[in-house]
């Protein structure tokens, strides 16, 4: 076990993976050191074997706590949303979902995160690192998951499915998510107004209309963005170009969305139609905008003077009269 490198995010990786440089001869998971690798050799040498899976542990403690991977026993529970977990770190980690610490900082941009694993994933964006390799083609990814996403385009593979509407997703993560819009669960409330969402993602892209940042940028020329959807249909511009073509004209999109959306110029398409005035629309966003014309419902609420508008896009160009200094004028 000779170590080539150092990396702390104790994730297994693909056998050549130089930044996980310490290999257990047994089971051949890979390590970032020799102190991760360590303490997993003990599962193949502890002195306190598991009845089930024969998994051994170094202390009757660590054997209570593997035990509850057959039991489901999940002793540690959240007093703020009622989740449970099988162990107490798992909790602290959930803990700041709700808390907002974020106490793993990157060296490099100063961006900040809840659990060490997603600051070591975040740290192979300013590396370049893509240790994940489709076996299908020849494309790499920087995140375990990605690779999975992609590798769903040979496969059209989706094992996880909805029992209420049967659609079906490639992650069981992205299944709970979609779940919560079933059950109307929103964990996910922000500080500013009384609005709560049915996951994180949602929350932070709602968080940039009262704070106006562009967290999301661009490796390559250094753009910012709201919102990752929007940065990562950027980066294709530099990766793919535009490949979504237009069969009828010459227009080339970077996303699918888009090259839908520009059909229904051709095939007059509008199958989002309002029940209120009749009016009809290409996408289900565009006519969730318009009815708001119909609803006195202002839900963006300027936290400064209390102003509130109909759309998040308005908000944010509002907030700029408060953000932006003007000559004689003290903000």
């Amino acid at each position: 076990m000779k170590p080539e490198a150092v990396s702390k995010d104790n994730t297994e990786h693909p056998r050549d993976d130089k930044s996980r440089p310490y290999l257990c001869t047994v089971c051949d998971k890979r390590y970032g050191t020799k102190g991760a690798l360590t303490r997993h050799s003990f599962t193949h040498t502890g002195k306190f074997k598991c009845g089930e899976c024969g998994t051994c542990c170094q202390s009757s403690a660590e054997l209570t706590r593997h035990s509850r991977i057959h039991s489901g026993e999940k002793p540690f529970e959240c007093s703020v949303c009622g989740k449970r977990y099988r162990q107490a770190g798992h909790l602290v980690e959930h803990s700041r979902v709700h808390s907002g610490e974020k106490p793993h900082k990157c060296h490099i941009c100063d961006k900040a995160f809840s659990r060490s694993e997603s600051l070591y994933s975040h740290l192979r964006t300013h590396t370049g690192e893509k240790p994940y390799q489709c076996q299908m083609c020849d494309k790499a990814f920087s995140q375990p998951y990605s690779l999975n996403m992609h590798v769903s385009v040979h496969t059209g593979e989706k094992l996880y499915k909805c029992y209420i509407c049967d659609k079906a997703f490639i992650f069981s993560k992205s299944l709970n998510g979609h779940m919560r819009l079933h059950t109307g669960t929103k964990l996910y409330k922000c500080h500013f107004c009384d609005k709560a969402f049915s996951n994180s993602g949602d929350l932070n892209n709602h968080m940039t209309v009262h704070t106006g940042d562009k967290l999301y940028k661009c490796h390559v020329c250094d753009k910012a963005f709201r919102f990752t959807r929007s940065r990562n249909a950027h980066m294709r511009l530099h990766t793919e170009g535009k490949p979504y073509k237009c069969n009828m004209c010459d227009k080339a999109f970077s996303d699918r969305g888009g090259l839908n959306r520009h059909m229904g110029v051709h095939t007059g398409g509008k199958p989002y139609k309002c029940h209120a005035c009749d009016e009809a629309f290409c996408t289900s966003g565009s006519l969730k905008d318009h009815m708001r014309v119909h609803m006195p419902e202002k839900p963006y609420k300027c936290d400064v003077c209390g102003e509130a508008f109909p759309f998040p896009g308005s908000l944010y160009e509002h907030m700029r009269l408060h953000t932006v200094e003007k000559p004689g004028v003290k903000v």
